[in-house]
């Protein structure tokens, strides 16, 4: 069991992250733009990184100043600049055209991973690659719909990929240095600094002192979409390849599409229900075999 436990904190933190929709609609409902969600995520994220740190462990908070720039990767770079691109998309184009092309995040995972840690490309990893990236495109209803895509949404669905992919890529920068706890809380806290500057976060608080009950859906978003799912998914990825890693979190569209048909009533069909299975069985073919040592 425990030489799987990498393997099952990445994919549960893809199926906490699958659920995001759930709060993510809630608070849309009530009158708060995307821009707006995203800080209170990233405010209550860095509050509870930062109070879990200083509890536990607050020498935990002791960093180089020039490994900064680790943390503004994983925090600027990726969190922040990917919300803005990935919403953009979603905004723009469809949000199944978002989720097909922040899901070609592996392949941007696995190219960088080869280029500069020198992560073999296998066979058994290429198999799994085009397992995932075809069942996200079947998820997402592509195939059975008419969709027009713009060149500069294209262009930011794209970026979205390659900028969630930043943060599995500075995260094993970081990771060789610091402990998990050390690398989320960092790269909250510089996330939220930046955020503050192209977020409305006056509406934010005018809108949640007006409707208080509110509160409770952005702390729920905080801790179970975002704390949880970044935790475990910066302590798997300190324990097995980047590339990996990629590829199992890909659940979390898999888990968005099940929360949409059953939780949102979404029609679904035989090609989303074929997409799931392609998915998942990327996920069982990455991790069978592996006493073997072939990958």
């Amino acid at each position: 069991m425990k030489k799987y436990g990498p393997a099952i904190a990445v994919i549960l933190a893809g199926c906490l992250w699958g659920v995001i929709n759930i709060f993510v609609k809630k608070l849309s409902a009530a009158g708060l733009d995307s821009l707006q969600i995203a800080l209170g995520r990233l405010a209550g994220a860095a509050i509870l990184f930062s109070l879990f740190l200083l509890i536990r462990d607050p020498s935990g908070f002791r960093i180089d100043l020039k490994d900064i720039w680790m943390f503004i990767g994983t925090g600027v770079i990726s969190v922040v600049f990917f919300s803005l691109c990935y919403f953009y998309t979603m905004i723009r184009g469809q949000a199944s055209v978002a989720v097909v092309l922040l899901y070609t995040s592996p392949v941007f995972v696995m190219l960088f991973s080869a280029l500069l840690f020198k992560e073999r490309i296998t066979p058994r990893k290429i198999y799994s690659l085009i397992l995932t990236v075809t069942g996200c495109v079947f998820v997402s209803g592509i195939i059975s719909g008419n969709l027009s895509v713009t060149p500069l949404v294209l262009l930011s669905g794209i970026a979205s990929g390659m900028l969630y992919a930043l943060y599995t890529i500075f995260g094993r920068y970081a990771l060789a240095k610091y402990s998990t706890y050390t690398v989320t809380v960092y790269t909250f806290i510089l996330a939220f600094i930046a955020s503050v500057f192209i977020c409305d976060a006056p509406g934010l608080v005018h809108t949640l002192q007006a409707e208080p009950s509110l509160i409770p859906w952005l702390l729920g978003l905080s801790v179970i979409s975002t704390v949880f799912p970044y935790f475990l998914y910066t302590w798997g990825l300190q324990h097995m390849e980047s590339g990996k890693a990629a590829i199992l979190v890909a659940v979390e569209p898999v888990v968005g599409a099940v929360i949409g048909m059953t939780v949102f009533r979404e029609p679904h069909d035989l090609y989303k229900l074929i997409g799931i299975a392609l998915i998942i069985s990327a996920i069982v073919v990455l991790n069978s075999n592996r006493r073997t040592g072939k990958t």
